[in-house]
Formats: structure tokens, C-alpha cells, sequence
């Protein structure tokens, strides 16, 4: 038996509430829990969630007519199961996205929902950290979305314009004799609008740069050129995409006495060693040659 809440309450809705409310509520929750907004927030995350899956039923006549019939059982037995996860709902929403943070809506607007950027982390380990796994914090610079504007690049409560140049098309034509030349909007860079009152808090940019740090989970045997997923870690999307994902390189330093033999650790008992000053100091491997005349590092260098 189904936990869920009901679709009407989650959107502030009556049940018999038109398309356009749904859709005016939705964008008001959609923009509150967006996860560009509330990085790290599970509570907004799954708030995000409920309220997609409530709209994705209420705007559809046939799953609207099902739950109205028999509630969230009935749409269990026809199959919908609501969004598995961020990307299922974006590719679901994307014009609506578009819509909400300004752009499209008929015109030919290059602007697009566009997840964010990948980002890369280079790791050194430790031999034993490597081998044992460890946690570890790692400082990133990135770019996150706005928190004044959500992404939109336009101030509170107020919305792009079309634009007269080019009347939301993104592009300009020019006759050449007998040839007409399409170009790019040089007023709206070919987004079909322009932004009246650009956001004070990122200069119309709809993202700023932050410092960050990010918890990392190091599982044990990983070895140089492992690489760690971190979903969502990335840069944030672009008109209200996912964010992108950070990946972290791992880089393991050699250890003085034990190796590493594909997923065996052994040690290395071709090597001498001498106590000096309160440490010991290794000889190099034992080869045909230092076997015959012994090398050992100067004993200056353990003071």
C-alpha cells in the first residue's frame, strides 16, 4: 500500500483546477526546491520529485482521469511509477523549464536546458590509504547557480522580454543581391529574448563561483588512474538543466617497503635497511650489481 501523498495538495490545487494553475503552482514549487538551489538539500530534493510527479499526472487527461478513479493504486496498475530520477524529469520537462526561466515558448530560441559541466579532481593517496580506503574532503571552485535568481539571470519577480531585433527568432536577415543572409541576433546572442533587469546578485550571468567542499568516500584497493564518480557535484545546468557530475582521479604514492601486484600487496624483501638517527633508512632493490657493491642513500639526508 501506497505512502504517497495527494497529488492536489501537493500543487496547493483544487481538483478542479486548469491547466494554467497547475502549471503556475508547479513553477512556484519547481523554482522553491529546484536542486541548483538547494545543493545538498535531500528534504528540497524529494520535494522537487513529489511535486514533478504531481504535475506530470494532474496535466495528463488519461493519468489525471485514473487517479481522480482510483487514486494512486489505479496508476500502480497501469504501469506509471513516476520518474526514477533528476535526468528522467528533465527530459520529461524540458520546454517547461525553458518556459519558467524565460526562454522558448514557440521561437526559434537557441537556448536550451543544457546540463552543466563536468568537472575533474586530481587526488594523491597515500600507499595505505589507497589499500585500506579512507575519507577525505576536497575543496573545489565552481560555478553555481544564482540563489537570487534561481538561473533566470533576471531580478525577482520580473521576466525577459522578446526581443525587437530579431522578434524572438535569434536571428537577423540581410539582403545581398540576390541572397538573403541569416545571422545571429547581435542584441539577444540568438536567444530569441533579452533580460530588461539583469540580476544584481550575478550581474545577469545567472550563476557565481563558489568555494566548496565536497566529502569523498575512498573505497579500499583503488590504485593510479582509478576514477570516482560523484553525481550532481559538477557545475550547475544552464535555463534550469541538471548539474554536472565531478570525477576524482586517483593518484597513489609509492610506499618504502610494501608493492602493489595487480590486486596483491606484497613487500619487498630484496631491500636492506639501516638504523640512523632514530629511523631507518632502505637500501635500493637488490639487483646482480647492488648486490656486489650496496647503495645506500647519505645519512645526511635523514637529518
Amino acid at each position: 500500500m501506497t505512502n504517497k501523498r495527494d497529488y492536489y495538495e501537493i500543487l496547493n490545487v483544487s481538483r478542479n483546477a486548469d491547466e494554467s494553475e497547475l502549471k503556475a503552482n508547479y513553477r512556484k514549487l519547481a523554482l522553491k526546491y529546484h536542486p541548483d538551489r538547494n545543493p545538498g538539500d535531500k528534504e528540497s530534493e524529494e520535494k522537487f520529485k513529489e511535486a514533478s510527479e504531481a504535475y506530470e499526472v494532474l496535466q495528463d487527461p488519461q493519468k489525471r482521469n485514473i487517479y481522480d478513479q482510483f487514486g494512486h493504486q489505479g496508476l500502480e496498475g497501469s504501469g506509471f511509477s513516476g520518474f526514477s530520477g533528476f535526468e528522467d524529469i528533465f527530459s520529461s520537462f524540458g520546454g517547461i523549464f525553458e518556459e519558467f526561466f524565460g526562454f522558448s515558448n514557440g521561437s526559434r530560441s537557441r537556448s536550451r536546458v543544457q546540463k552543466g559541466a563536468d568537472l575533474r579532481y586530481d587526488l594523491t593517496l597515500s600507499f595505505m590509504d589507497a589499500a585500506f580506503g579512507t575519507e577525505t574532503e576536497i575543496d573545489l571552485q565552481k560555478m553555481e547557480a544564482c540563489s537570487s535568481c534561481g538561473g533566470s539571470k533576471c531580478e525577482p519577480d520580473t521576466h525577459p522580454e522578446t526581443c525587437r531585433q530579431c522578434n524572438g527568432t535569434g536571428q537577423v536577415s540581410r539582403n545581398q543581391g540576390f541572397f538573403t543572409v541569416r545571422t545571429t541576433c547581435y542584441q539577444c546572442n540568438g536567444n530569441g529574448q533579452t533580460i530588461p533587469h539583469p540580476c544584481t546578485a550575478c550581474k545577469g550571468a545567472g550563476q557565481i563561483r563558489i568555494r566548496k567542499k565536497v566529502a569523498v568516500k575512498i573505497p579500499a584497493g583503488v590504485d593510479t588512474g582509478s576514477r570516482l564518480r560523484l553525481t550532481g557535484e559538477g557545475e550547475s545546468g544552464i535555463y534550469g538543466g541538471p548539474p554536472g557530475d565531478l570525477y576524482v582521479f586517483i593518484h597513489v604514492e609509492e610506499h618504502d617497503f610494501f608493492e602493489r601486484d595487480n590486486t596483491n600487496v606484497v613487500c619487498c624483501t630484496g631491500c636492506a635497511w639501516r638504523y640512523h638517527n632514530g629511523s631507518y633508512l632502505k637500501r635500493q632493490k637488490d639487483t646482480e650489481n647492488s648486490k656486489r657493491h650496496p647503495t645506500w642513500p647519505p645519512l645526511s639526508s635523514s637529518r
